[in-house]
């Protein structure tokens, strides 16, 4: 059900060490790495992302799901949007991620970024 996730991380060195080791049993490893963040996961594709948050609080989290197909992705933000979600990026090609990433983005009540993502083609 999900693509990937992304929290708020105060010392991305501090938690790239700690989620290394708790999900290399599980056999996922670092991906991709800067001083703003890390993305880890199984053979190279990052599942959880950690990004730099300097603040006191942080400004909520990311989370994708995994849709069927493009109509899903559509349905998705329309329902979103029904339901008090605010826009923050309608259902289109996203071709800087991928030629094939097709999503949609909504704030949920809680300032969370949620996504639907299809990758099919």
């Amino acid at each position: 059900m999900f693509d990937h996730l992304g929290i708020h991380v105060k010392d991305v060195a501090a938690s790239v060490a700690f989620y290394k080791a708790v999900l290399a049993p599980l056999g996922a490893k670092v991906c991709s790495q800067d001083e703003n963040g890390a993305g880890l996961g199984p053979d190279g594709n990052a599942i959880l992302w950690l990004y730099a948050h300097k603040g006191a609080k942080g400004p909520g989290c990311h989370i994708a799901f995994t849709a069927p197909d493009r109509k899903a992705v559509e349905k998705f933000h329309a329902a979103g949007l029904k339901a008090g979600g605010k826009d923050n990026g309608g259902a289109g090609l996203r071709a800087d991620y991928s030629p094939t990433y097709f999503a949609a983005f909504l704030i949920d009540p809680d300032g969370n970024n949620v996504e639907a993502v299809y990758m099919g083609g």
